[in-house]
C-alpha cells in the first residue's frame, strides 16, 4: 500500500475559529487513506502566530513561543482527529516513532509539531522520510513557491522553476523565528533533497484537488527536476495496486509518474531524475 505524507497548513484547516475547513477534508482522507497508508502533520495557522505575538509582548524568548505554537498545532491536529472519528489513530501522536507505531493500526496518523525551532512542513519532511513515503504533499494557501508572501508582497514572483539549491536559497532568505509564514523550513528542504523525496507544493483550500491529482495525475503546474547524479538516482518503474509506477528506488507512486506521461517528459526505458512538483 502506497505511503502519503500530508503537511496540512494551520490556516487551510482553520482560516478562523468560525471558518473552519475542516468538514470537507473529512470525507476526502477517509477515501484516500482506504488506498493508502495516510499520516496527516498539522500546522498552527493564524492562531498559533496570534498565541506567539501576544507572547512576545510579554517578551518571551523564542524557544518558548516555540513551545506556545507546538501547543498550537497539536490542538488543531486534536480536533482533526476527533472529526475523523473512526478513521483516525485515536491521540495526537508526538514522535516520528510513535507514529509509525500508530499506522500499524491502519487508521490515519495526526500529528503536529515536536521539535521547538522547526516547522510542521519540517516535521512531516522527516516523517517522510521514517516512513518510506511515495509522496510529500504540502497543502498551502497560496498556488506555488514564491520569492516572498504574496499575500502581503505584490512584487513577489512565483518560480516557474527551481532546483535545490534555490529553493534553499528562498528559505534561508526567510527569517527564522517561531510562528513565521514560509513555505518551507531548511530542515524540511534538505531532507527532501537528501532522500529524493517527490514533493508536491499546492494550494489545499479545496480538498477536492488533493483527492483528484492522487486520482488522476492530473495539474496545472510546473514539473522541477532534483539536480541529482544521473547514475545513482534512477527511476525504476514499479506498479502500485497494479496501475502505479514506482519514483523512486523501492517505492511507487503513479501521481509522478501520470504527470511525467502527461507532459512528454520521459520514456520508460530512460534513466530519469527525481522531480519535485509545484501545484497551481
Amino acid at each position: 500500500m502506497p505511503t502519503i505524507v500530508l503537511s496540512l497548513g494551520g490556516s487551510i484547516l482553520l482560516p478562523d475559529i468560525d471558518r473552519p475547513n475542516i468538514k470537507p477534508y473529512i470525507s476526502v482522507l477517509t477515501r484516500i487513506s482506504a488506498k493508502n497508508r495516510l499520516f496527516v502533520v498539522v500546522g498552527g495557522g493564524g492562531t498559533a502566530r496570534q498565541y506567539i505575538s501576544l507572547a512576545r509582548s510579554f517578551e518571551a524568548d523564542e524557544a518558548f513561543s516555540d513551545e506556545l505554537g507546538i501547543m498550537v498545532t497539536r490542538l488543531n491536529a486534536t480536533l482533526l482527529v476527533g472529526a475523523l472519528g473512526q478513521a483516525a489513530y485515536p491521540c495526537v501522536v508526538t514522535s516520528h516513532t510513535e507514529a509509525l507505531c500508530a499506522a500499524e493500526t491502519g487508521k490515519i496518523v495526526v500529528m503536529g509539531g515536536i521539535t521547538p525551532g522547526q516547522t510542521t512542513d519540517a516535521v512531516a519532511a522527516v516523517l517522510a522520510e521514517r516512513t518510506g513515503a511515495d509522496i510529500f504533499i504540502n497543502l498551502t494557501a497560496v498556488d506555488g513557491i514564491y520569492s516572498a508572501d504574496p499575500r502581503k508582497d505584490p512584487a513577489a514572483k512565483r518560480f516557474e522553476t527551481m532546483n535545490p539549491a534555490e529553493l534553499l536559497d528562498v528559505v534561508i532568505g526567510q527569517q527564522a523565528v517561531a510562528g513565521v509564514n514560509t513555505v518551507m523550513d531548511i530542515v524540511a528542504v534538505k531532507m527532501v533533497e537528501r532522500c529524493g523525496i517527490p514533493l508536491l507544493v499546492m494550494d489545499g483550500r479545496d480538498p477536492a484537488l488533493l483527492e483528484s491529482t492522487l486520482e488522476t495525475g492530473r495539474f496545472v503546474g510546473t514539473l522541477e527536476e532534483w539536480k541529482k547524479s544521473i547514475s545513482t538516482q534512477k527511476i525504476k518503474r514499479k506498479g502500485i495496486n497494479g496501475t502505479g509506477f514506482n519514483i523512486c528506488p523501492a517505492r511507487g507512486n503513479r501521481v509522478a509518474w501520470s504527470i511525467l506521461e502527461r507532459l512528454g517528459r520521459f520514456d520508460r526505458s530512460s534513466n530519469l531524475r527525481y522531480p519535485i512538483f509545484f501545484y497551481d
